[in-house]
């Protein structure tokens, strides 16, 4: 009874406000539309649900490299037939409705699923790229083939070993290296100071620091595929440089002699593929070619 009463008088203050103010009935009333529940997105939602029953399938089939080192066998492409308009637009997505509606012992990388992590590289139709920023062309009618990327060697399925890829990007030290403490231009001993970096030198790390070491690039490369064990590959050069032209560090000489070398540089013949299949529009052979004219 006493809710009751306090909600009658809690109207009867909003009427008698809104006699002398219109400004402020106006807002009670759109404010009562804010909070008010209704049935519109749950109806919404079946709209959209129906219409997509409506849509016609589209049927298309994937060729997905298959080899699971525990039961053996030779690695082979498997067939699925799936409807890409049942699922969403990328190929990731495809993979996935694979593994949660065809077979389940399908294996991938995946993580982001918004080309940041470099996770769910991997060859699509003959290109290396991100699963996840590779768009279903839902108009073709042959075959699509899912492999992993090139000349790796293969943990499972589309998963490769990433070892020696990390330990080559370990190798080049990618972390600023001083020469001194940071402590010499401190105004009290022993003081830490802010190593500082104007814009013009912050510029010149654009489009090398983006890498996201996907190793799309790297596994591009034929010059690579032969000489992985030695040749540091386009996305560790591009890195090697970054570090090599950032105005903080104190150790641009002993980086360039690390890489000046006839196997971990000029192993290099600029082929150009790394560039091309960069998910994320670098360049890495313009990095590896500015490397060559500075260790000269």
């Amino acid at each position: 009874m006493f809710a009751l009463m306090k909600r009658a008088a809690g109207v009867a203050q909003r009427q008698a406000v809104a006699q002398h103010s219109p400004l402020l009935a106006s807002l009670d009333f759109g404010l009562a539309r804010v909070v008010t529940t209704s049935s519109a997105p749950s109806q919404a939602a079946a709209a959209a649900s129906q219409a997509a029953a409506v849509k016609p399938a589209n049927m298309q089939e994937f060729q997905v490299y298959r080899w699971d080192p525990d039961t053996g066998g030779k690695p082979r492409y498997q067939s699925y037939q799936v409807d890409t308009n049942a699922c969403g637009p990328m190929m990731l997505d495809v993979l996935f409705k694979i593994k949660d509606e065809q077979d389940p012992a399908l294996s991938f990388r995946r993580s982001c699923r918004e080309g940041i992590c470099g996770s769910c590289a991997m060859n699509i139709n003959g290109s290396n790229t991100l699963a996840c920023l590779a768009k279903v062309d839902k108009d073709v009618t042959s075959s699509q083939k899912i492999a992993p990327l090139p000349h790796m060697f293969v943990v499972r399925d589309l998963v490769v070993d990433m070892a020696n890829f990390y330990a080559q990007y370990k190798a080049i030290e990618p972390y600023l290296k001083l020469k001194t403490d940071g402590t010499d231009a401190a105004p009290k001993k022993g003081q830490l100071v802010e190593n500082f970096q104007n814009k013009e030198n912050r510029a010149k790390l654009d489009g090398l620091y983006e890498c996201i070491l996907c190793a799309c690039c790297s596994t591009s490369c034929p010059s690579y595929w032969w000489n992985s064990d030695q040749y540091l590959g386009p996305a560790v050069l591009m890195q090697a440089y970054r570090w090599i032209i950032d105005s903080r560090d104190e150790f641009q000489a002993e980086r360039l002699d690390k890489v000046n070398d006839a196997m971990s540089l000029y192993r290099c013949h600029t082929i150009m593929n790394c560039s091309k299949v960069c998910p994320k529009g670098l360049n890495p052979a313009k990095a590896i070619a500015k490397v060559k004219t500075m260790v000269h």
